[in-house]
């Protein structure tokens, strides 16, 4: 199971979800690294500073497109090669945020959005694709803690954050992810993922 992808709206624990399962497939004896979306290389980099910028101004479609820029180049560049060499890759976001934040969030055709990411991944596909669901008001609590900035995202606010998670729920709901319950201790979080990653 070398490609492994955590989604879920801000907030739900991934990033740190993602580097203790990276430790962990490390300390297994796998060669495993993290990588995050939009970036991972220098155009997914510079394109995530202009969409997480407060100062940007996007349409949806432009944001859209952008996104979906960031991940062609990352899947090119970087995840088929490291795939080929046979490391495996834990991978925070890939296109199931964009359905969720784009499609649902923003108001864009869900089933466009989708079919939009396909042609940017070429059809690579995760092994497993687990979504970390936490209520928004969850989710928003844990962003305040130790935080001084808010993006370009997240200052949109909790009724967006919202579109977004019924948007992942659809997502499941459609076989495309896997729904795990965030709302509990990061070491009972870790301990789910752990079994979800080795069961496949």
């Amino acid at each position: 199971m070398p490609l492994i992808v955590l989604e879920g709206i801000d907030g739900c624990g991934k990033t740190t979800q993602a580097e203790l399962l990276v430790a962990t497939l490390a300390e297994s004896g796998k060669n495993a690294r993290r990588l995050r979306e939009p970036g991972g290389t220098v155009l997914g980099e510079r394109l995530r500073s202009l969409l997480l910028d407060p100062a940007t101004t996007a349409c949806p479609t432009a944001e859209l497109f952008t996104y979906l820029a960031a991940r062609a180049q990352l899947v090119d560049e970087i995840l088929r090669p490291a795939l080929a060499r046979g490391e495996w890759l834990v991978l925070d976001r890939f296109w199931y945020s964009t359905v969720a934040y784009q499609g649902y969030g923003l108001g864009l055709d869900p089933t466009a959005v989708t079919a939009a990411c396909r042609l940017a991944v070429g059809g690579l596909k995760p092994d497993a694709a687990l979504w970390l669901d936490v209520p928004v008001a969850v989710a928003a609590a844990r962003r305040a803690t130790g935080r001084t900035a808010v993006d370009r995202i997240e200052a949109r606010g909790d009724a967006y954050q919202e579109k977004v998670r019924s948007g992942y729920a659809a997502l499941a709901a459609a076989g495309d992810l896997t729904r795990i319950d965030a709302e509990v201790p990061v070491n009972e979080l870790q301990a789910v993922i752990q079994r979800a990653v080795l069961a496949g």
